[in-house]
């Protein structure tokens, strides 16, 4: 038995333990049982959900070692330190796993960048964040890697989060929007714009331009600057 494995055993042992004695002590303050059962529900929650983020850490490890078409439950759990009836207890089988997986990188882009977005408020500087964390995305991202080495489950995967990732743009950059539409006078095809985003992020997995990668989202936003400035000036 592993080392997580045992962490369950003795947590469910030292629990049911700690039940029987409150009960023999405590049989007749029943307020106290609900209270104790909200404690053991939300100390396991926070259990599986640590094992569940070890079990992914260890599937990106091992498809960026191997691919997809040769990972194996036995290396997922030798790297997340598990066994295979922990695994289990969360995954059906593989395929499973890597839908779960898939989730996970999708939530995660898309948490990280509203994460850093959210607190902005000035629209310039809002977009100014977005052209730089996607950079650091691309520096540091492991996309490029995946497509490397599991180039069928990359493509699969990019299809499935592309509309998602637009409808994230558009309501990240809203006051963005809001704030061109304004100089503008009229209502820019805000969709059109984040998809365009996102196919730039696409392409870069593809056919990365090094140094050159900003250039895309900044060159979306001199475009809509030079639009402004030109209608202003008419006006």
């Amino acid at each position: 038995m592993n080392d997580v494995d045992t962490v369950e055993s003795n947590s469910a042992t030292s629990s049911l333990v700690s039940n029987n004695n409150e009960s023999a002590s405590n049989a007749t303050e029943d307020t106290h049982i609900p209270a104790s059962k909200s404690t053991r529900h939300s100390s396991k929650n926070k259990r599986s959900e640590r094992t569940i983020n070890l079990i992914l850490k260890a599937t990106e490890r091992v498809i960026l070692e191997s691919g997809t078409s040769r990972i194996t439950i036995h290396d997922v759990c030798k790297y997340a330190g598990i066994s295979r009836g922990t695994f289990y207890r969360y995954f059906s089988a593989q395929d499973d796993l890597l839908e779960a997986f898939s989730r996970h990188k999708r939530d995660h882009f898309h948490s990280s960048m509203s994460n850093i977005l959210e607190p902005v408020n000035d629209p310039d500087e809002k977009f100014a964040k977005l052209v730089e964390y996607l950079d650091n995305y691309l520096e540091s991202g492991q996309a490029r890697r995946l497509l490397a080495v599991a180039p069928d489950y990359a493509l699969r995967w990019f299809e499935s989060i592309f509309q998602d990732s637009i409808q994230c743009f558009e309501k990240d950059l809203t006051i963005v929007f809001d704030n061109w539409d304004n100089k503008l006078g009229v209502k820019l095809d805000r969709e059109l714009i984040c998809e365009l985003i996102v196919r730039y992020i696409l392409s870069e997995q593809l056919v990365p331009t090094g140094k050159l990668r900003r250039s895309m989202p900044l060159r979306i936003g001199v475009l809509i600057q030079s639009i402004i400035v030109g209608t202003m000036r008419k006006i």
